[in-house]
């Protein structure tokens, strides 16, 4: 109960398309049945505390004003009372079970993920979110979209600021999605408001929640966890579509990623030049790289390594290699095999091998990344 009740005094993080008052305080009533539910048991929550709280005090200041020494009132002298200890042990009892039904019944609702219309496999990653449609072969990377200028005060900050990404997730509305959530690395937590969904993603366990927008339109929240110096910059974006609409922009995602791959395989049979390499590459690191390896490549000093002069990225391009598919346990070095395509991964490794200096005048091809991420 501490939690539903908690959430109604934080900020307004997350919000449809909709005007909300900045100022609000209240919990969001939301744009599902559960959270319904859950905003109708915070106001039945609400109300018994008020009421308590009225008559407790109410009792109490009426015995300081009408019963104080001052007007010659005795005390009363007594011990105990049979009455009053059966009296104060039932009715908490009575308001406790008069709580506990309604919220036990919310609850129940809230973890009754069967019988899902569509299945979303969510897995937070530092610090991004990956979307996997189980049902289909559909699976993308939503980041943060506002722009880096915003952020440095360099330009006005925009109406939804910080809470915008390239690609959000999409889902019909009028039907059950579960959410398996997840992580790479650390505890994040998924969290839209409107949905009243608020799930922790625990590295190597899944645990589970479920929604079933009604209406049609874009839901925004974050990560509700401090999971490290980009925690602020993980936002999630939902966009519940009308089920035919839902239904095309699978379609056309599976077609798009069809022909990715495609794409991809056709890389394998060829090279890329140098600067195509190094032009695709720099736009890659400046977005993928850059925050932690700096634009000039230099690093932060005792926290993350520069790649200017790099041993290992000017003499061993295996390790050079995997590092970047594969990351490095332990470290804040992702693992981009699955964030990045084969070009990108060879593009940025190129890249990095030949800039700032580094000119090892070595290209890494698709194929060369291809080869090891399936040992080969």
């Amino acid at each position: 109960m501490f939690v539903l009740s908690s959430l109604a005094i934080l900020p307004v993080l997350a919000a449809s398309e909709d005007t909300v008052d900045a100022y609000q305080l209240n919990l969001r009533k939301g744009v599902t049945d559960i959270s319904g539910e859950v905003y109708d048991l915070h106001m039945l929550m609400f109300i018994i505390c008020v009421v308590i709280a009225v008559i407790v005090f109410g009792a109490m200041f009426y015995s300081i004003l009408f019963h104080r020494k001052s007007r010659g009132v005795k005390p009363a002298n007594f011990h105990e009372s049979v009455k009053v200890e059966i009296a104060w042990t039932i009715i908490p009892f009575i308001i406790l079970i008069f709580m506990a039904i309604p919220a036990t019944n919310t609850l129940i609702a809230m973890e009754d993920t069967e019988s899902a219309d569509v299945t979303v496999l969510v897995t937070g990653s530092q610090w991004k979110w990956h979307y996997k449609y189980m049902d289909n072969d559909v699976s993308f990377y939503s980041i943060l979209a506002t722009q880096p200028e915003q952020i440095q005060n360099k330009f006005e900050k925009g109406q939804n600021y910080l809470l915008e990404v390239d690609r959000p997730l999409v889902i019909p509305t009028g039907k059950k999605v579960r959410f398996l959530v997840t992580s790479d690395d650390v505890i994040h937590s998924w969290w839209v408001p409107d949905f009243a969904v608020k799930k922790d993603a625990n590295p190597g366990f899944i645990n589970e929640a479920w929604t079933k927008v009604n209406t049609p339109g874009i839901y925004r929240g974050q990560c509700a966890e401090l999971c490290g110096k980009d925690h602020g910059f993980m936002p999630v974006v939902v966009i519940a579509k009308e089920p035919a609409e839902y239904d095309a922009w699978i379609a056309k995602q599976e077609d798009i990623q069809r022909k990715a791959k495609e794409e991809e395989q056709k890389l394998l049979a060829m090279n890329m030049t140098m600067d195509e390499l190094m032009t695709t590459g720099e736009k890659v690191y400046l977005s993928a790289c850059a925050a932690c390896h700096m634009p000039n490549g230099e690093g932060l000093p005792g926290v993350f390594p520069p790649l200017k002069g790099s041993q290992m990225v000017k003499h061993d391009m295996q390790a050079h290699i995997d590092i970047v598919v594969n990351g490095k346990s332990g470290t804040a070095m992702q693992a981009f095999g699955k964030q990045l395509s084969l070009k990108e991964l060879a593009a940025v490794i190129t890249y990095e091998r030949n800039a700032w200096g580094n000119s090892t005048g070595e290209t890494v091809q698709a194929k060369d990344v291809n080869a090891l991420m399936n040992g080969q």
